[in-house]
């Protein structure tokens, strides 16, 4: 008796019930051994209340069954609504995000034949952490927060990954020529893991070259890593010049639970006219097959579906006068597709997945570290400053507390005092440090109460304090970057 896999479906918003009910047909018909449940999250659980789009028994089908393959979601407008796709992601720990962007030539047409990359983005950090402020009238904040833990276990999943699927390169993506902490610690950790894979070739480039690398020589890749903004842009970009956004599937990988789903939208504009594209959420779910280790079902959709676009069976997003021989509609594609199964392609390579692969990769990124020794050596403090120039405010916070000294006011990063080069400088968020010492190589530690004593004096000059960073060292290294300019 063939034991099922539990697993979580969700039909989603606009053109998620068509094109699930399209893909849920092809697994049937491929004898996949499933045993789904079925959810309700998206646009109508908020307006019915449920703040971040999912009510509690969904949540509890999730911890079952650890397998979702969700339809797309639409976030209402307003109303403070947070995106679905992101708590699902944080809440369940789906830390890597698993997008391989294949071209189809001739049958979808593509100015890069060749194609066939995978970028892996880590999925809950960055600037995607959703920490933000406003601060002054004028000035608004987003925390931008990376952990080595998380740098560690993404980056470890990408090799593992490139590993399982005899991909023979990684290529990282940073921008730590400008962001030497945040970005630096992901190449850092990239670079450390690499060592422990020599059969896997490495490189790195910084994230606008490689975008533009991405865009006009993407056979170049096998995997790439990078980190969560940089990785939503250049999955789009990706796919968008393999053929088509609309055939790419997307899987969220974590330790314990994994969610599947197209790449796109919930394209309301199109719902309901049975007009959408499948493609995207049936490879969503051949990963997601793979995950649960049944590739040989994997590999006979796979098939099937290459099959189909060979035989010209094309729905409108992507039908052509010169390729196609047939315009369907979503449910005919699928009809097709169910056709076509236990056929193999001619045009394109056949699909042949080892039957011990395993794509469910665990990575917790918790390698032992001996700590360093931390020492707090001086604070900047961020005011609103309506009143005063630079100058003036330099006067002002000179001398204000025996044991620490005003080393340098900053702008948005860029040093305004003492000796400004800007012609006009921008003051009304001003950063102010103070340090044991000025000299930067021979700092002192001092301690939490002088800071306490400085905010007091900040207040009896009546300066509106709007944040505070602690500035430290970590085994005598800098922890803090300096300004620019100083």
């Amino acid at each position: 008796m063939t034991i099922k896999t539990p697993i979580t479906i969700a039909y989603g918003d606009g053109i998620g019930p068509e094109i699930m009910a399209a893909t849920m047909k092809i697994l049937t018909a491929a004898h996949a051994p499933l045993a789904p449940e079925t959810i309700e999250i998206g646009e109508k659980l908020y307006l019915e209340g449920f703040t971040s789009g999912i009510p509690d028994t969904a949540w509890e089908s999730l911890k079952r069954t650890k397998v979702l393959l969700k339809g797309p979601i639409t976030t209402p407008q307003g109303g403070g609504y947070k995106s679905l796709n992101v708590t699902l992601r944080k809440t369940l720990g789906l830390f890597a995000n698993v997008r391989p962007c294949v071209s189809y030539p001739p049958f979808v047409p593509t100015h890069h034949p060749h194609m066939n990359l995978v970028i892996v983005r880590e999925n809950e950090e960055g600037t995607y952490s959703g920490i933000e402020h406003q601060q002054t009238d004028e000035v608004y904040q987003c925390l931008k927060l990376v952990t080595r833990p998380g740098c560690e276990r993404v980056i470890h999943y990408a090799f593992e990954y490139a590993r399982k699927f005899n991909r023979k390169k990684v290529t990282c993506l940073t921008k730590d020529n400008i962001m030497k902490m945040t970005d630096g610690i992901f190449h850092q950790v990239f670079n450390e893991i690499a060592r422990e894979y020599p059969d896997i070739k490495t490189e790195h480039f910084i994230i606008d070259i490689g975008t533009a690398l991405v865009a006009a020589e993407p056979e170049r890749f096998d995997v790439i890593i990078t980190s969560n903004l940089y990785g939503d842009i250049i999955s789009d970009v990706a796919a968008q010049i393999a053929g088509s956004v609309g055939l790419a599937g997307s899987a969220n990988v974590g330790n314990h639970v994994a969610m599947f789903e197209a790449i796109h939208g919930s394209a309301p504009d199109i719902a309901g006219k049975k007009i959408a594209n499948p493609s995207g959420l049936i490879n969503a779910s051949i990963q997601m097959l793979i995950h649960i280790n049944q590739p040989e079902t994997a590999m006979l959709i796979e098939n099937a579906w290459l099959k189909t676009l060979e035989e010209g069976i094309h729905t409108a997003d992507i039908y052509s006068k010169e390729h196609s021989k047939k315009k369907v509609n979503t449910d005919e594609f699928a009809d097709a597709v169910v056709a076509h199964l236990g056929q193999k392609p001619a045009s394109f390579k056949p699909i042949e997945y080892r039957n011990d692969i395993r794509a469910k990769i665990e990575c917790y990124g918790e390698r032992k570290k001996t700590l360093s020794k931390k020492e707090l050596v001086g604070v900047d403090i961020f005011i609103d400053n309506p009143h005063y120039a630079p100058e003036e405010l330099g006067k002002k916070l000179t001398k204000m507390h025996p044991h620490l000294q005003l080393v340098v006011i900053t702008s948005r990063g860029l040093k305004v005092w003492p000796d400004c080069m800007v012609e006009a400088p921008y003051a009304h968020h001003c950063s102010c440090r103070f340090q044991a010492t000025t000299d930067i190589k021979n700092l002192q530690p001092i301690t939490h109460h002088h800071i306490i004593e400085l905010l007091q004096q900040f207040e009896q000059l009546s300066l509106d304090v709007i944040k505070t960073e602690n500035l430290y060292t970590f085994d005598g290294k800098l922890g803090f970057s300096l300004a620019q300019g100083q």
